[in-house]
């Protein structure tokens, strides 16, 4: 017995089965209170934000307030928790990103079911997502926005966006959902029935971005989108009648399309649209 109890003991070290323990605890996946912040799903709507280096704090809660004003301009309405957000002074807003980050996951507690927008929080450096909801359609949402950029007496100035890109619809980034995605956004451009736009044949453009993400090249995109297109419209790349924009980022992906003065509006780059419309000093 005495025998048989030593060499168990030699089998397992003293402290090992403890140590082994202590070692799985390490690796388990900690549960937080945010566990049911928004996410991106399939079928969602929404748009992509680029924003300063270490400002996406800052740019988010500058977003809440300014696409409220926004949708409050161009439909007439804001729900109540917009219209907060709408009235916060940005301008005044710390620098410290860790205190706006903390205020933007404690935003996330709050009920999202009347609001327009929904900030996604994303571990993407410089990159955001805010999802949309109806009557805001992300697409002549934005194009309005980068309009009302161009005019003076419009324009609502911004400190830490870059890019809008509009995204109409999203789902996974798989060759699967690429080809389910397309087919919904591309139907109501390029495959409308029953009426002249039938008839109709379009100059077309597309422009994929990718970022951290490598299972879907970039020229299977274009190629499979523009199978989807059809042979009936064109391919040019700087006379399009239509651009499509597809975005991946990660294990996401989204497809808008938008019209021919896509490059003239800067490519919805916000801030460069308010420094070409600001005018300047005289020397």
């Amino acid at each position: 017995m005495g025998d048989s109890h030593k060499r168990k003991s030699d089998d397992q070290p003293p402290g090992q089965k403890s140590a082994d323990k202590k070692s799985k605890k390490q690796w388990q996946m900690p549960k937080t209170k945010f566990s049911n912040a928004p996410s991106i799903e399939p079928g969602d709507a929404g748009i992509w934000v680029t924003c300063d280096m270490h400002k996406e704090g800052l740019c988010t809660v500058e977003l809440k307030g300014f696409f409220a004003e926004c949708a409050k301009s161009f439909y007439g309405e804001a729900t109540s928790s917009d219209d907060h957000m709408a009235n916060a002074n940005v301008q005044g807003a710390s620098d410290d990103i860790e205190a706006e980050i903390r205020r933007e996951v404690s935003g996330m507690q709050d009920s999202k079911q009347d609001s327009l927008f929904v900030p996604v929080k994303l571990d993407i450096p410089c990159v955001l997502f805010f999802k949309t909801r109806a009557p805001v359609e992300p697409v002549s949402f934005v194009h309005n926005v980068c309009e009302a950029a161009t005019n003076e007496d419009t324009r609502r100035k911004t400190r830490f966006v870059k890019r809008l890109t509009p995204m109409t619809r999203m789902g996974k980034a798989t060759k699967k959902s690429l080809e389910e995605v397309a087919k919904v956004v591309l139907a109501p451009m390029f495959h409308v029935e029953g009426t002249n736009s039938q008839k109709e044949r379009f100059a077309f453009a597309i422009r994929p971005t990718i970022r951290n993400h490598h299972a879907i090249e970039r020229d299977e995109i274009i190629k499979r989108v523009a199978d989807l297109v059809g042979e009936r419209h064109t391919v040019d790349l700087k006379n399009y009648d239509r651009m499509i924009l597809v975005d991946v980022y990660r294990n996401v992906l989204g497809m808008s399309v938008v019209g021919s003065d896509f490059e003239k509006l800067k490519r919805f780059n916000l801030a460069e649209i308010q420094d070409a419309s600001t005018p300047k000093p005289d020397a």
